[in-house]
């Protein structure tokens, strides 16, 4: 082969390999930014259950996302039940829960994990103009159950008490059924799912009477006594008030990524100390006593 051909076929060898080595790191570094999109993409989970977690977990979703913009939280409602069932299910990443876990028929509460973020206060609300605002726990169960009907028989206005229920599978429900009408089935009624259209619907109705979680009390409604005890925090912590719940945040075992940041940042010193104060709920550390899924209290 002649000297002028061979430098020829060198040079076009070398033009090849260069060519190659090119396209293959050009491939290589649309590989790393496909990659590195990827590890930037938002991190997003749901949250669903509890009406009466909600605020609390909305509220700190949203201080949350606002220090770290790349994550993306939604929060439902729906109920416990539906809180425990879908987290049970995998079909979301928090399961928000009045109520332990073990209560819920058909889930398997070893399965999950339980991170108990704050205590919420619940009690009975009254239309403003029915005339009473303390009662029993005999009158209690007997307005719900049927047996009291109008509100003269306890010395208030002459007008039929309409009771207001939550919907089957309410943590708030629940609470409520155990505690203060002690295990007594309510008598059939109008339910609702939302403690914020509960609200709204006292307010409105005359006779009226319902219960809602503390977070949710305002002028609108009457907070009632029950045994001359007033519904506050104070008396929760003691439990002198005895309808209370603690607010579960329950994941499908070990909570990770998002989840966890969420959860470590509602238990965190700023969240427990300002925000949960602020929205009316008890941090878990105030606590004087302790209560377990089959309602036995310790003190601590």
């Amino acid at each position: 082969m002649k000297k002028g051909n061979r430098f020829t076929l060198l040079a076009f060898v070398l033009l090849c390999t260069w060519v190659m080595a090119a396209c293959s790191t050009t491939q290589a570094d649309g590989s790393q930014d496909k990659e590195k999109a990827a590890d930037s993409s938002p991190e997003s989970i749901t949250a669903v259950g509890s009406s009466a977690l909600q605020p609390l977990v909305e509220a700190a979703a949203q201080q949350y996302s606002a220090e770290n913009p790349g994550a993306v939280i939604t929060v439902q409602g729906g109920g416990s039940g539906t809180g425990l069932s879908k987290i049970s299910e995998g079909a979301v990443d928090i399961g928000n829960s009045d109520i332990f876990a073990e209560e819920k028929e058909g889930v398997d509460a070893t399965a999950l994990t339980d991170h108990k973020v704050a205590v919420v206060g619940m009690g009975p609300v009254v239309h403003n103009e029915v005339g009473v605002d303390n009662v029993s726990t005999e009158d209690l169960i007997g307005i719900f159950t049927g047996e009291i009907t109008n509100w003269s028989e306890l010395g208030g206005e002459d007008q039929d008490i309409i009771v207001i229920n939550r919907a089957q599978g309410s943590g708030t429900r629940a609470t409520f059924e155990e505690f203060a009408l002690q295990g007594k089935e309510p008598i059939e009624a109008q339910e609702q799912d939302s403690s914020g259209t509960v609200r709204k619907i006292v307010s409105e109705t005359p006779g009226s009477i319902s219960y809602l979680a503390f977070s949710y009390f305002d002028d609108s409604t009457t907070a009632m006594k029950v045994n001359d005890v007033e519904p506050t925090q104070a008396n929760v912590e003691t439990n002198d008030w005895e309808i209370w719940a603690y607010q579960h945040m329950y994941t499908n075992g070990q909570a990770k990524g998002l989840a966890k940041d969420l959860i470590v940042y509602i238990l965190s010193a700023e969240v427990q100390q300002e925000l949960l104060p602020e929205m009316d709920y008890l941090p878990v550390t105030g606590m004087k006593i302790e209560r377990d899924a089959e309602g036995n209290i310790t003190n601590k």
